[in-house]
């Protein structure tokens, strides 16, 4: 099967990308609809993975950025029926090597997936990073 990514946010399936994070992310799991439709309006970068042949959407990924400085991943997602096929890298490849954002630095929070993440240069955390956990963490 043969899969393209676009960077183009009207092409990003509203419905599908809802249905994934709710059902299948682990991640704020407390999100709304009308949350993550604005999560969306308001996102950098968007990216979409399609199946090259009916067009459905099959992966996801948002990006927050200054445009100059940093860049903040988040909602990375492939479709359960379609991982294991190599989506994650291409839509990291396009999230953070193609375009926009290529000499940006790159900040990530995930519990999965590091060997992806690593392929991409992300790396653990160094000396000044800090993190304030949201208290709706530690109740999910």
């Amino acid at each position: 099967m043969a899969y393209v990514v676009s960077a183009d946010p009207l092409r990003i399936d509203r419905d599908w990308v809802w249905a994934m994070l709710s059902t299948e992310a682990y991640w704020l799991r407390w999100r709304t609809r009308g949350d993550v439709e604005t999560q969306i309006d308001r996102a950098w970068k968007l990216v979409g993975a399609y199946d090259a042949d009916s067009g459905a959407q099959v992966g996801f990924a948002r990006a927050l950025s200054d445009g100059v400085g940093d860049a903040f991943l988040s909602d990375v997602i492939v479709d359960p029926g379609h991982r294991g096929r190599g989506i994650g890298k291409l839509l990291m490849t396009a999230m953070v090597d193609d375009g926009p954002g290529a000499e940006l630095r790159w900040v990530l929070f995930t519990d999965d997936a590091h060997g992806l993440y690593a392929q991409f240069g992300f790396t653990a955390p160094d000396h000044r990073t800090m993190v304030r956990p949201s208290p709706r963490a530690a109740t999910s």
